[in-house]
């Protein structure tokens, strides 16, 4: 077992499939031990059910609401980040006065994340268009870059769900298809660094987390 994995209890490693990029469990576990605590405790009490899974689409699922029931009463906010850009040309020898100086009006504008806490982020993404990934580590990268937080925590789903949409039968397996938001959609996206190097600890939701998955 790596290191990293011995900082995360074990209820939270038999629960959920761990990956940790740029030391992002190092810097949680020890530079905001709070914000660290807070969600392993949220990961070890959250639970879904089998209705939250076969529930049709068209409002928002059910998975993302409990999770907001447990963090939002810690203080966990939605939050966007905005910015303008101030440029200054600096000439001649010296270069101590400026030129010119001007400012690009919402240089940086939309980035938004679901859950931030002090320097810690947090993001579920549950069962949207895979390219809603690019999104969120867009988003952390320029929080990150902007030095807004520290690392981040983004949550979706298992590939070993599979089996429990196989289960449910055709119509919900469907709709969970290898085009959503699910792990074999978003590592290749870490590994490719499009979140710019901000240390994230993914945390992929198993059977395990099923209150009433029996099992086939």
């Amino acid at each position: 077992m790596d290191k990293w994995m011995e900082l995360i209890p074990e209820t939270i490693r038999s629960r959920y499939e761990l990956y940790n990029f740029s030391s992002a469990v190092e810097i949680l576990s020890q530079t905001h031990v709070d914000a660290f605590a807070e969600i392993m405790s949220t990961l070890e009490q959250f639970q879904i059910e089998l209705s939250d899974i076969s529930e049709k689409g068209g409002n928002e699922s059910n998975v993302p609401k409990r999770l907001s029931a447990q963090l939002r009463p810690l203080g966990w906010k939605e939050t966007e980040i905005s910015g303008d850009l101030v440029v200054r040309l600096l000439e001649g020898k010296t270069r101590k006065v400026p030129s010119r100086e001007f400012q690009l009006k919402h240089f940086i504008s939309g980035h938004k994340i679901d859950y931030v806490k002090g320097e810690v982020a947090v993001d579920l993404e549950w069962n949207s268009k895979d390219q809603t990934f690019d999104r969120d580590l867009y988003a952390f990268r320029t929080f990150f870059e902007c030095g807004v937080i520290s690392c981040g925590v983004l949550i979706t789903r298992s590939e070993r769900l599979n089996a429990v949409f196989d289960f449910l039968g055709y119509e919900v397996k469907k709709k969970y298809g290898a085009s959503t938001t699910w792990m074999g959609k978003l590592l290749p996206r870490i590994h490719a660094r499009r979140h710019g190097g901000c240390p994230l600890l993914v945390v992929g939701i198993t059977p395990e987390t099923i209150s009433d998955w029996k099992g086939e």
